[in-house]
């Protein structure tokens, strides 16, 4: 089976929605993308760093869906990576009350053996230099290299960031991280400055609107589906990711055309991820669940029309 490396943050999260709250539960970028890769046949691992309060519990849900964990580094004495974020009623824009880096200050990546020949690789949301320190350390060009990355980067390490992605093939990010990125308010303007910093394909999420996927002058768009509850969007986009790039990694078909079926893919397993609280309804999925609104997005999607 192919490879699939992940590189992103394994963490606490404590989140507030108009629904309820909940204390520490388990999150980050890494264990999103992990779980929604853990849907299709591939190998993957997670490059991260944990504290030793991190339980074994959760380690244990990610080796069972068969994530080779040999890249999380547990510090001893160390602390988790912690966020807590409230979200307000329209759940698209939210504060921030709590960011603790933790051992997450200090971390520094190392791939494992194995995975140095990775046939993909997802950069998950860090430090950009994080992100360039894994590409550094592969024996290989993989055949497809995703970034994602966010506005606290293009902030405070923007120079950093435009570097690392000048060494990717996709870069993923939603629209106003796109406009401000390009410095384009036109998403299809903001889509050609990015391809010319280096990325072949740009994706820009649009949350509930659905993803937009660019290459050249070609354009491919995929809504989202029309849900009856979203109960909390943490994690969502690192979900759309994990699915992308699992079914990329699966399929061994890095074009355009079949990029359009990975954008689906991941749209569909985000649409799961939004219906409870963290990562409680990922780690419950079902395969023939997923299977089943596959089905429900070729339904919203496909149409028969005379020209």
């Amino acid at each position: 089976m192919n490879k699939l490396l992940i590189v992103g943050t394994v963490a606490f999260d404590a989140i507030e929605t108009p629904f309820g709250k909940t204390n520490k539960i388990l999150g980050g970028a890494g264990t999103y993308i992990g779980l929604s890769a853990a849907f299709f046949k591939l190998q993957s691992a997670i490059v991260s760093v944990v504290g030793d309060d991190f339980p074994q519990e959760y380690l244990d849900l990610l080796t069972e869906r068969n994530i080779d964990i040999s890249g999380i580094e547990v510090v001893k004495g160390g602390k988790t990576f912690f966020w807590s974020g409230r979200y307000h009623n329209d759940l698209n824009s939210r504060d921030t009350l709590d960011t603790q880096l933790n051992v997450l200050a200090d971390f520094q990546p190392v791939v494992p053996e194995n995975y140095k020949n990775a046939d993909v690789v997802m950069l998950g949301n860090l430090h950009p230099l994080v992100q360039s320190g894994v590409l550094d350390q592969l024996e290989s060009r993989p055949k497809l290299v995703v970034l994602d990355t966010m506005n606290f980067w293009m902030d405070c390490a923007l120079t950093e960031l435009l570097e690392v992605i000048k060494r990717v093939d996709v870069i993923t990010i939603n629209d106003e991280e796109a406009r401000q990125l390009s410095g384009e308010y036109s998403l299809v303007k903001a889509a050609a400055k990015i391809h010319a910093m280096g990325p072949k394909y740009v994706v820009i999420k649009k949350g509930e609107h659905g993803a937009l996927l660019f290459h050249d002058k070609e354009v491919f768009f995929a809504p989202a589906l029309p849900l009856e509850e979203v109960f909390d969007p943490t994690g969502a986009g690192d979900t759309f990711a994990g699915g992308f790039t699992g079914f990329i990694t699966q399929s061994e078909n890095v074009s355009f055309e079949n990029m359009k079926n990975a954008i689906i893919h991941g749209s569909n397993l985000a649409s799961f991820c939004v219906e409870k609280f963290g990562t409680e309804r990922m780690i419950g999925l079902d395969k023939n669940e997923v299977v089943a609104r596959l089905q429900e997005f070729k339904s919203l999607t496909h149409f028969d029309i005379e020209l």
